[in-house]
């Protein structure tokens, strides 16, 4: 119900100097970008990238708001302990966020998971470590009340960071991807999960894993630059009730 230009303020701040192959550098250069915009007071949303971004991201928000909760759309948990032997790349970041008290697991929940599983105790992995899931077949059954009801009730007032792969969505809609999973959210069912959300205590977001090479028609980053669109309405709905300054 408005215009966020007439709402909020905001830049590009281009691009974190990101250093090919190493990846630890570069997570200290993700933290250092976005202490800086958190510094200023702004909500930063940032641009993936692969799901190994998002703890960097982590790092700095915890430095400002303390521990928070994870609202986690994807079609893959990335919990793992380690990839192929590494501890630190796109399937492990919540598994070191949560070790490094970054987010609260019993206060954060992960949404749409589904396909072919890297461990047949995926799910359990995630509940015993406190997450709570909500598996891509069980969402397929949820309105967006629903979702914003079982949110709530592990979220509550907690400052929250979501974090959104685009593989959440369905390939017939996002197919620019590293890893599709089939079985997936339409871009109508996925802006209105978004939208449901719009009362939640914010700190920041992030759109991730968007690989245009992988779609030649565009319609992926497409996708990903109107669930941005969403992130920053929600910002201007909430300054416009009065619920963030």
């Amino acid at each position: 119900g408005g215009n966020i230009m007439d709402s909020l303020k905001g830049a590009d701040l281009g691009d974190v100097p990101v250093i090919p192959d190493y990846i630890h550098e570069t997570y200290a250069a993700i933290e250092q970008t976005l202490d800086g915009v958190l510094e200023c007071g702004a909500v930063p949303i940032s641009i993936g990238g692969d799901h190994a971004i998002t703890l960097g991201e982590l790092r700095a928000i915890a430095k400002k708001h303390g521990k928070v909760s994870l609202v986690h759309f994807d079609s893959h948990l990335d919990l793992c302990d380690t990839v192929f032997g590494q501890k630190y790349n796109h399937g492990t970041p919540f598994r070191r966020a949560m070790e490094e008290g970054l987010i609260d697991p019993e206060k954060s929940v992960q949404i749409g998971m589904r396909g072919s599983l890297y461990d047949p105790d995926d799910f359990k992995i995630a509940a015993d470590l406190g997450f709570t899931v909500i598996p891509g077949d069980k969402l397929h059954t949820y309105s967006p009340e629903d979702l914003l009801k079982v949110i709530k009730e592990k979220v509550g007032d907690n400052k929250v960071f979501l974090t959104f792969d685009i593989d959440f969505v369905d390939p017939a809609y996002a197919p620019g991807t590293g890893t599709p999973e089939v079985g997936g959210f339409t871009s109508f069912e996925t802006l209105q999960y978004i939208r449901a959300l719009k009362d939640l205590n914010f700190t920041g977001f992030d759109v991730v894993e968007v690989a245009p090479p992988y779609d030649h028609s565009e319609i992926t980053a497409y996708m990903g630059a109107n669930i941005i669109f969403e992130f920053m309405s929600i910002l201007a709905y909430q300054k416009k009730i009065g619920k963030r300054k």
